[in-house]
């Protein structure tokens, strides 16, 4: 029976544009909703600011990542195609090129050759494009995904801040709406580690500072054009 090991490494493309979706999410939601109850804001008000920062803010990210990640898909493709011309042009030297990669690597003269010489015959480009370029089917860019990704765990996280404001009485929503917040953003920060083989202590506390840090900036914000109105 065959087995196949896990590498997290796998993840990373679909896991990043999650994590930073759904902590965008929380976090600006949050904060808005946040800014605007300081300000004493009536509840119709904070939900109808944080219903058009949740629809905003998925658009925005899905687009963002949309064109980030097509601009890291089209230099990619451009690579893979001026090392299909260079294979097609002068293919000897590209296969030195390969084997002196594989020496800088460790193996000797020799045996580098063999298997530059092999893996040429097998695929050269998906060679070239995984030990010159470092481009490979795990880390290549795919703006699809990313962007729905990023879209869609936006909108998740913005709405946990959204149903605390529908359930939290109307004079302790900064204060239940920072808490669950920061709550929230623990939850993510150890999910996130988890699925990445990272320590979950360190995930934790990254996500929650500088989340707590948004709010209370926000709260502070609001506060004070609440006090100048």
């Amino acid at each position: 029976m065959r087995h196949r090991e896990q590498h997290f490494a796998e993840r990373v493309g679909w896991l990043r544009a999650a994590v930073l979706g759904a902590n965008d999410g929380i976090i600006s939601t949050a904060s808005l909703v946040i800014g605007v109850a300081a300000a004493e804001a009536t509840r119709g008000s904070v939900i109808v600011a944080g219903v058009a920062g949740l629809v905003a803010g998925a658009m925005s990210m899905a687009a963002g990542e949309y064109v980030s990640v097509s601009s890291q898909s089209d230099t990619e493709r451009a690579d893979l195609e001026r090392e299909r011309e260079e294979l097609a042009t002068d293919r000897d030297f590209e296969t030195s090129e390969l084997a002196g990669i594989y020496v800088r690597r460790g193996l000797d003269e020799s045996l580098a050759q063999q298997v530059a010489k092999q893996l040429m015959v097998h695929d050269a480009l998906g060679a070239h494009a995984r030990d010159e370029l470092g481009i490979s089917d795990t880390t290549a860019a795919r703006p699809v995904q990313a962007a729905v990704a990023s879209a869609a765990t936006f909108a998740v996280g913005a709405a946990m801040p959204l149903v605390t404001v529908l359930l939290s009485p109307e004079d302790l929503i900064v204060i239940i709406v920072s808490l669950t917040a920061v709550g929230f953003l623990a939850l993510l920060g150890g999910m996130s580690a988890y699925a990445g083989g990272a320590p979950i202590g360190r995930g934790v506390l990254r996500v929650t500072f500088w989340g707590a840090l948004a709010m209370a900036l926000s709260a502070g914000v609001g506060a004070l054009f609440g006090v100048a109105a």
